[in-house]
């Protein structure tokens, strides 16, 4: 707050300030009063309006400044009132108030929103497991009769189960430390149970399935990375080459953390887009060029990953490979603590 700005604002004040000592003057003049009387009064005038001026600058600057370094310093600006005292001037005090007043309205509105939400992830969730049913059926009822059903009806459930998981996850993912269980898991577990899931589209495709994992353990939510990882693995199935198609999965261990390695040969990723493949609903180039992404898959495992505690980063060359990698760091407090 510039004294200065503060002064200009104050002239009409300061303008009838000097009109009325103007006044007084002409009154003293009038009346004859000595010299010395007259200097008297104006030094005093002066004092007093001089002090005035700085009291009430120092009591606004004070609030103000506050006010302003708070709201530069906070993340979350709507919750600056907490960091303020109320202050002393009455124009203050009614700022104050109306602050109060709108962030007890905010809060009101953001608790309706919050309660609606969460009974929208309710229905969803509840949605989720009840066409579950129906979708377990329909692949039940198609390996009973595989000699009458054509596979790519079978492609198709599968395809529409991954993405009921897939918006199961996502709406988890915002509570996520509610639901997942971090524990030691065995890396090779995981990826079997993934390799299974997967087996007859990477039959059907041709694709080679490697997997080169020693019995190595995580701290992780064993559910949760098996989710991760097949919507690794399925990205690296929808962008295969014609021939010699490898999904390869290996892992490197050091002293502070574990790298999951999920390695294909397939047609890559451009350069212009690597730096966005974690984007929400960003498909870039191959996914407008096949019509086979949502840009949801990788988005929702970033999301996992950091809500897990586990770092992933992507590499690519466009036309040569494409590689994820997973890091889990080791928590030797979390063994001690066993």
């Amino acid at each position: 707050m510039k004294f200065s700005k503060y002064v200009f604002d104050k002239w009409l004040e300061i303008l009838f300030a000097l009109f009325g000592y103007f006044i007084v003057l002409m009154m003293l003049f009038a009346f004859k009063i000595s010299k010395e009387v007259i200097i008297g009064i104006t030094v005093v005038f002066l004092l007093f309006f001089i002090m005035i001026i700085l009291t009430g600058y120092i009591k606004r600057r004070r609030f103000y400044t506050n006010l302003i370094n708070n709201v530069d310093k906070l993340d979350k600006k709507y919750l600056v009132l907490e960091m303020l005292n109320e202050p002393s001037f009455y124009d203050g005090k009614i700022l104050y108030q109306v602050l109060y007043e709108i962030n007890k309205s905010m809060n009101e509105n953001v608790k309706d929103l919050e309660i609606s939400l969460n009974d929208f992830k309710e229905y969803v969730e509840l949605w989720i497991h009840e066409i579950k049913l129906p979708i377990s059926s329909l692949v039940l009822m198609n390996h009973n009769h595989k000699t009458n059903v054509d596979k790519k009806y079978d492609e198709q459930i599968r395809r529409i189960d991954d993405y009921v998981d897939q918006i199961l996850y996502f709406v988890r993912s915002e509570n996520a430390e509610k639901d997942y269980l971090i524990k030691d898991t065995s890396l090779k577990k995981v990826i079997n149970s993934v390799a299974m899931k997967n087996k007859n589209d990477l039959l059907e495709r041709n694709i080679s399935f490697e997997v080169e994992l020693s019995d190595i353990k995580v701290l992780t939510d064993s559910k949760w990375l098996e989710f991760i990882v097949n919507q690794v693995v399925s990205n690296s199935m929808k962008y295969t080459k014609d021939n010699n198609s490898i999904i390869k999965i290996s892992a490197v261990e050091t002293s502070k953390q574990v790298d999951l390695i999920i390695y294909d040969n397939g047609i890559g990723i451009p350069e212009k887009d690597i730096k966005r493949v974690f984007e929400k609903t960003f498909t870039g180039e191959n996914g407008r060029a096949t019509s086979k992404s949502t840009g949801m898959g990788l988005y929702i495992v970033k999301k996992l990953c950091r809500k897990l505690g586990h770092k992933v980063r992507i590499e690519s060359k466009e036309g040569e490979y494409t590689k994820v990698v997973i890091s889990f760091a080791k928590n030797d407090f979390y063994k001690i603590g066993d």
